[in-house]
């Protein structure tokens, strides 16, 4: 497919992906102080296929959710022409299917193929692939070929230069747009001799081969990224340049020299680094990151200064605001936080007009909800409910559930007889905003609902007798396998949110 992105790979100062680093307030530090091309961190394809898109209004951010709530990957429109996703994938159809779901909120998809970590490893992912020439080739020319934007790879050298050239001519062959190659080896052995010999890979304190990159970059046409000179080059802002002489690459990527002061990315020279950190943190708070990352980022940045008074308090901080407090950010913590919870106001009251000016007005509505202490174990009002539409031979019940995206809380409504019942408090799940809904019906009928306090339970009574149809499920207190005519329509990802949790 054709590229139709602007990106572009040559003559440009990139932030590397950094594991709980390259997270977007970093990432957005970088581009402000002059980086060209932001990656973030390395996120797993098997992680990310369970993740769901969410439009997330209250923070302006797209945030890819796991169904624990945690936000796997969030990203934001400034930066959207220039975030590369770096993903870890041993597979081509995983791959694909991942670059799919993000492609259009990203500038570009990227495959590691350089971590040394035994998680990646051994997983047959990162450094792992430069054994297996042939994967690399399948899962490359699989996403060149299945999606629009451009994709690149990052590499370790091989123990030899003839074999690393010989094997970034093989990727250049797949159509990639880049390739970064971090200038340190890494020994890919043969599973036979890995048994008998385990290698470490080439570290940090290691010299970069600047020789390597060098015939790399000599060997292709396409851009190359040189990357690893952080220890013995780039000190400062006019050392990217050297780097790059020195490999003669199309551009250079930075990792652990822009963790501790992004502003190495800036022509005029460093920032001090406490109005660095001062930036980082309102990213921080703009977008709502988690207090442990931030925890993290902002210690990579102190580096030996973590023994001073303001290191031993960030340490101990345990929350936003005790690290806000840290940095003496204190009131913007305090004015931020209520700027978000003003607007999440606004929004909820915005959607909750919308709400009632769409609806039913022949929908009957109760303030009820569903406690199922208040009920013998495994009775609920949906089975009282479709014991009494059977009684009175009416069709089986017909519930339509849908998610609001604000706050992702639950309503259902429910149809008998052609009449429709809810409640009009929303619930935090399905399966709660569906009995809610059926005793809303069995109320306005007049008709029992199973409570305890109802006294004798026929239901109850007919479980005993061994009589009842088998309606309960392995979920205490739901029926089995939902019917066809059950329906359940839950609002597009593309108007779902998450709410900032400050």
């Amino acid at each position: 497919m054709t590229v139709n992105t602007p990106l572009c790979f040559r003559g440009k100062k990139i932030l590397a992906p950094m594991v709980r680093v390259g997270t977007l307030p970093m990432r957005l530090l970088a581009l402000d102080y002059g980086a060209d091309i932001v990656y973030c961190e390395e996120l797993i394809d098997i992680k990310m296929l369970q993740c769901k898109r969410v439009i997330n209004d209250v923070l302006e951010t797209v945030d890819f959710v796991a169904p624990n709530e945690r936000i796997v990957f969030r990203t934001c429109e400034r930066e959207r022409e220039h975030v590369v996703f770096q993903m870890g994938s041993a597979d081509a159809e995983r791959a694909l299917a991942v670059a799919k779901l993000v492609e259009s909120d990203v500038a570009g998809i990227d495959i590691n193929m350089g971590c040394p970590k035994e998680y990646s490893t051994k997983a047959s992912m990162g450094a792992a692939l430069l054994s297996d020439p042939d994967k690399i080739e399948s899962i490359l020319t699989t996403l060149v070929k299945g999606i629009c934007k451009p994709v690149t790879c990052k590499i370790r050298i091989l123990p030899s230069v003839e074999d690393t050239v010989n094997l970034v001519k093989r990727i250049e062959k797949t159509g990639i747009a880049a390739i970064a190659v971090h200038g340190r080896k890494s020994l890919v052995l043969s599973f036979f001799v890995c048994l008998l010999e385990r290698k470490k890979e080439e570290r940090p304190q290691h010299p970069v081969h600047c020789d390597v990159i060098k015939a790399i970059s000599e060997a292709v046409s396409i851009p190359v990224i040189a990357n690893g000179g952080s220890h013995d080059f780039i000190k400062e802002y006019a050392d990217i340049e050297t780097f790059q002489k020195a490999t003669a690459a199309s551009s250079v990527m930075i990792a652990r020299a822009a963790m501790w002061n992004p502003s190495i990315f800036r022509k005029e020279g460093f920032c001090p680094l406490k109005d660095v950190m001062q930036d980082y943190i309102k990213y921080v708070l703009r977008y709502d990151n988690h207090y442990t990352n931030t925890k993290y980022c902002l210690c990579q940045m102190l580096r030996e200064q973590l023994e001073t008074t303001q290191g031993k308090k960030l340490h101990a901080a345990q929350t936003t605001q005790e690290i806000c407090e840290v940095f003496e950010m204190g009131d913007f913590y305090e004015e931020t936080t209520a700027i978000f919870e003003a607007k999440k106001t606004s929004l909820e009251t915005k959607m909750q007009d919308e709400d009632d000016q769409m609806e039913d007005p022949d929908v009957i509505k109760m303030a009820v909800r569903f406690d199922k202490r208040e009920y013998p174990p495994q009775i609920t009002p949906k089975m009282y409910l479709l014991e009494w539409c059977r009684k009175e031979k009416h069709p089986q019940p017909v519930y339509e559930t849908v998610q609001r995206p604000l706050d992702r809380l639950f309503c259902s409504v429910v149809t008998v007889a052609e009449r429709k019942y809810r409640s009009t408090l929303w619930d935090k799940s399905k399966k709660l905003a569906e009995q809610a809904a059926a005793i809303v019906c069995l109320r306005t009928l007049g008709v029992p609902e199973g409570k305890l306090c109802e006294g004798e339970n026929h239901l109850v009574n007919k479980r005993k007798r061994g009589d009842q149809e088998p309606l309960i499920s392995r979920d205490r207190g739901e029926d089995l396998a939902e019917p066809s005519h059950k329906k359940a329509n839950f609002i597009e990802e593309t108007s779902d949110m998450d709410v900032p949790k400050m």
